[in-house]
């Protein structure tokens, strides 16, 4: 019996150790898989950076003239408004001065 139970022992052991060599194996295998993908995903990113670098950016030119165009509006605007204002204010004085003489003109007859 007792060389029965070595066997059957030596064989569970054996079982254990082929189990883990075989959990081993598997994570070997995840890590590669993981490594590769990594590696494409690197070459990835480097080829995405090349080609960026290298492809002119419209956007910006484009961008520029809407810029120059805007700020053309914008003061023009602004040039409007001032004379417009001027205009304003020309007026306000011409009526305060009007109204001012009429208002003498009654002190004075009223006065009389």
């Amino acid at each position: 019996m007792g060389r029965m139970e070595e066997f059957v022992n030596n064989t569970k052991i054996a079982e254990l150790l082929h189990r883990k060599q075989k959990e081993e194996d598997c994570k070997h295998t995840i890590m590669v898989v993981l490594a590769i993908l990594g590696a494409i995903a690197a070459v990835a990113a480097i080829a995405y950076a090349v080609y960026r670098h290298f492809t002119p950016d419209y956007l910006e030119d484009f961008e520029e003239d809407y810029d120059d165009d805007f700020d053309d509006m914008f003061f023009a605007d602004d040039e409007a408004e001032d004379s417009a204002k001027d205009t304003v204010k020309e007026t306000v004085k011409e009526t305060v001065k009007d109204a001012v003489e009429e208002g003498k003109e009654a002190v004075e007859e009223a006065v009389e």
